[in-house]
């Protein structure tokens, strides 16, 4: 998140100076949270990484969004307009702090200062995660298997400022993330590699076309 304030600090006056925050920690493959409830939760991940989900009524897996540390999820995000319930599973070891959003328009009983900050810069947050599904959105409305991989791809090297960069799912994952038949993405991945356009190594990939 390219943001004006340190992420980092802020989490930590976050999790230290508001008595309104909860600091769980769940265990990979846990459930974090739903999204059916209504809570209007708002949550940061501090360590590990999660997946947002959904499960249609075949048993389908589509995964939203990928969470990794210091990204922001919850409720407050998305109006469920479907039975079809959207999970935050852990892929691994997770600290996360959970707000929720209605309490920002009431103050701590310790009239915290950082509730004043947390007014201040949530809006921020806010417009970078809008930011952030909207390239979701774009990345979805690419029309061939070969431009979504490709689009991923180059909104990973962006983020990292590198050519060579890991993929943060599997390749089972990967496809549910782009809404693709796993097999015939499999074999784009192939040609891909065989053009000279990608490289790949375990789960390296490296852009040879920039």
């Amino acid at each position: 998140m390219n943001l004006s304030f340190n992420i980092d600090n802020f989490i930590k006056d976050f999790e230290n100076n508001c008595n309104k925050v909860q600091k769980k920690f769940f265990a990979k493959n846990e459930i974090i949270t739903t999204y059916i409830e209504k809570r209007n939760q708002f949550c940061i991940l501090k360590s590990g990484n999660a997946d947002l989900v959904r499960y249609d009524l075949n048993g389908n897996k589509t995964i939203v969004e990928h969470f990794s540390a210091n990204d922001i999820f919850g409720e407050v995000f998305y109006t469920i307009t479907t039975n079809n319930e959207l999970l935050v599973e852990a892929k691994s070891k997770c600290e996360v702090l959970i707000y929720i959003y209605d309490d920002i328009h009431y103050k701590c009983k310790n009239n915290c200062k950082f509730h004043h900050t947390l007014s201040e810069n949530l809006p921020e947050l806010i417009l970078s995660k809008v930011t952030q599904l909207n390239m979701r959105i774009e990345l979805l409305a690419k029309r061939s298997i070969r431009d979504k991989l490709l689009g991923y791809f180059n909104i990973l090297s962006s983020r990292n400022l590198t050519k060579t960069f890991s993929l943060p799912f599997s390749l089972t994952d990967l496809a549910d993330y782009l809404s693709v038949d796993r097999s015939a993405m499999m074999r784009e991945l192939k040609y891909l590699k065989e053009e000279g356009i990608v490289k790949k190594s375990g789960n390296k990939i490296t852009l040879l076309y920039k």
